[in-house]
């Protein structure tokens, strides 16, 4: 008997490690009151690809490449061939304090349960509501730290402390506090499983670095 329970529990063990490490595409689109941009995550192990779509074209403008081992960056530009190293950004001084709260709300996103949390500064008049996935994207924390990125999207979820392992928002929106008035929101609109190629995660052999 011991040892049938001792199966049960390696077996569900390992599929929560490998719920962890997603492989696969996310897609899903960033809306302003100006524009609306789709992006692609290309994500196998611990290599992501972020394609980001022209504002009225279906083709890539850039992309991002994420190695999470070597902690390192690259960019790419298809229309001028060239690539690049980026370094991980400088976030803003956030003014005021940020104050993160879990809520008890769900929804079922993509067919994923998603849990509520909002983060709201009442200096900087912004509240923002996250719909978080949890134990199912293991490369999207580390991305986001690499990254560094200065978005309020990006700095504002830094501040929900606790997270379990493999947490992603798979919808955020951004508001006014004084009058709820919209200001951005990100929304995953497809989830793919089938594991991207080696080749389409690197740089092309073409294109030729770009120096500064």
């Amino acid at each position: 008997m011991k040892k049938i329970l001792f199966a049960l529990a390696l077996y569900f063990g390992l599929f929560q490690i490998s719920a962890q490490n997603f492989n696969g595409t996310i897609e899903f689109k960033q809306t302003t009151l100006k524009d609306t941009i789709m992006n692609v995550y290309l994500v196998k192990d611990k290599i992501i690809k972020l394609d980001r779509y022209g504002k009225k074209s279906t083709e890539i403008e850039g992309s991002f490449i994420f190695d999470l081992t070597a902690n390192k960056i690259k960019w790419t530009n298809p229309k001028r061939k060239v690539w690049g190293e980026s370094k991980s950004e400088t976030p803003p001084i956030v003014k005021g304090t940020c104050v993160a709260i879990k809520g008890t709300n769900t929804k079922s996103i993509q067919g994923i349960k998603c849990t509520e949390y909002t983060v709201k500064n009442t200096e900087e008049n912004t509240v923002i509501t996250y719909w978080v996935a949890e134990n199912k994207f293991g490369f999207f924390m580390p991305l986001i730290k690499l990254w560094n990125r200065k978005d309020k999207q990006s700095v504002y979820f830094n501040f929900i402390k606790d997270l379990p392992e493999g947490c992603m928002p798979l919808l955020s929106e951004e508001k006014q506090i004084t009058d709820g008035k919209f200001i951005s929101k990100l929304e995953v609109t497809k989830i793919g499983k089938k594991v991207p190629d080696d080749a389409s995660l690197m740089v092309p052999p073409t294109y030729s670095k770009f120096d500064q």
